[in-house]
């Protein structure tokens, strides 16, 4: 009797081992699918429909390449070879996204038009900032879509999408491909943007020149903020008289304030005139640029 009991316990349980393991095997696949998506509420309709163009291109599988996605128009390109990374080496051979190049497509699906083209650090300080948070705000007052970024003010060399719960889709390395990762508070995180895909309000204008320099006041000698990589769409709040300039054969003593960086920059290099043609002199209105 105890070992006919045994016998059917056994066959009971190997029963049951049969019935669970497909079961689990077919599963797994199923909730790492549903991590990529929009994990809280609060994303505008434009920030779901980018999270929803990150995330099916890490379910196709799609490769990180450094430089990809940096073409004409927005989408996957071959990439190159990252002189300060080994792991670059196949990059060339890889279609895919680096990670301003996965934010640029993204949103350019979201928006219907190329809205936020450039490396990291462009995009972190894009003229489209609806609202931007810094490090030590933390996650709090994030919603899906923000954008994510991490560097120095000097040189801001990471970005990803965030979407919601402490996760974030991102192109993140060489040899690895596009994913959903757990938001990296830790290092050199340096704060998020959220995207205006609407219309853009203020007095746009583009500068030109390469790594040139914001300002914490509008004088040389003031702490340097943010450098442009080169030619750069900004929003100017206003200009004033201030400390003269002379660089590149120009000579202004106009300074422009540029509330998405919180700094100045001398007028030599925003394109135009010396003083900016429609754009108010910095006064009382203006408490951030006295």
């Amino acid at each position: 009797m105890v070992r006919r009991t045994s016998l059917i316990s056994t066959l009971i349980a190997l029963f049951a081992f049969l019935l669970w393991t497909p079961v689990s095997a077919t599963a797994a696949p199923a909730r790492q699918a549903a991590t990529c998506g929009a994990l809280a509420p609060g994303a505008s309709a434009a920030a779901e429909r980018a999270i929803a163009a990150a995330c099916a291109e890490v379910a196709a599988g799609t490769w990180y390449t450094w430089g990809g996605g940096h073409g004409p128009q927005p989408g996957a390109t071959y990439g190159q070879i990252d002189p300060t990374d080994p792991d670059s080496e196949h990059d060339p051979e890889r279609r895919g996204f680096d990670c301003s190049g996965l934010v640029r497509y993204a949103y350019a699906e979201a928006a219907g038009a190329d809205i936020i083209n450039g490396v990291a650090s462009q995009q972190y300080y894009t003229h489209r900032a609806a609202a931007r948070f810094t490090a030590a705000q933390g996650l709090a007052p994030l919603v899906p879509g923000d954008l994510l970024a991490w560097g120095t003010s000097r040189d801001l060399h990471h970005i990803a999408i965030y979407l919601g719960a402490g996760k974030m889709v991102e192109a993140k390395e060489s040899g690895t491909r596009l994913m959903v990762s757990d938001v990296r508070l830790n290092g050199d995180y340096f704060g998020a943007v959220r995207v205006n895909t609407g219309q853009v309000t203020g007095h746009i204008h583009q500068t030109w020149g390469t790594g040139v320099w914001t300002k914490a006041a509008p004088a040389l000698s003031a702490a340097r903020v943010y450098a442009f990589p080169y030619s750069t769409t900004i929003r100017v709040q206003c200009q004033k008289h201030a400390e003269e300039v002379t660089s590149d054969g120009y000579t202004n003593d106009v300074w422009s304030y540029l509330p998405d960086y919180k700094a100045w920059v001398t007028n030599i290099y925003i394109q135009g005139a010396a003083w900016l043609e429609g754009v108010p002199e910095c006064g009382a209105g203006d408490p951030q640029a006295r």
